[in-house]
């Protein structure tokens, strides 16, 4: 039994290497954290959502739409949200790597993502929507265009994209 419990020890550590995360967004910085299991789960929850919707993949604004770009980060928003209230408190307590992986999450939502959605996406969506009816005519992508702040809205939105792109890559060192 010793032995047993001796080897999976080791492995363990073999296995959980400390791995160091530089995070942009949100002011993180860099972190150095030994993930365990729960926090590979985490982390491979989030980065799921940052690599499978229109996130942490480059925006195109030739082709892509804003609203459906909002849409995609509101739902970010809202999955790791949930993602980070289902840990138990006890993990976040007893593990200083779990703590670390979720104030990254939120800090990351919160100093990194919010800034640019309260600064733009209520505005955005209202002109847009009100600006749609009288140019039905328009693609969403030309209609986008003529957004009076359009530029400004897009430098911005790209920063926060290339930030999101790199928690991705980040996240991605403790998975693989």
């Amino acid at each position: 039994m010793i032995l047993t419990v001796l080897s999976w020890r080791l492995l363990q550590r073999k296995r959980f290497k400390t791995t160091k995360l530089t995070i942009n967004l949100g002011g993180v910085g860099q972190v150095e954290l030994t993930p365990n299991t729960q926090d590979l789960k985490i982390a491979h929850q989030i980065w799921t959502e940052l690599v499978t919707r229109k996130v942490a993949i480059p925006i195109d604004p030739e082709h892509d739409v804003i609203h459906e770009i909002y849409d995609s980060w509101y739902h970010l928003f809202g999955r790791v949200r949930l993602l980070i209230a289902d840990i138990p408190a006890t993990q976040i307590h007893d593990h200083e790597s779990t703590n670390l992986l979720v104030d990254i999450a939120v800090k990351t939502l919160n100093e990194g993502l919010r800034p640019h959605l309260t600064r733009w996406q209520a505005r955005y969506r209202h002109w847009y929507k009100n600006t749609r009816e009288k140019n039905p005519s328009l693609s969403p992508q030309e209609l986008q265009q003529t957004y009076p702040h359009y530029d400004d809205l897009m430098t911005d939105m790209r920063v926060v994209n290339k930030q999101l792109e790199e928690y991705a890559v980040e996240l991605k060192k403790l998975l693989f």
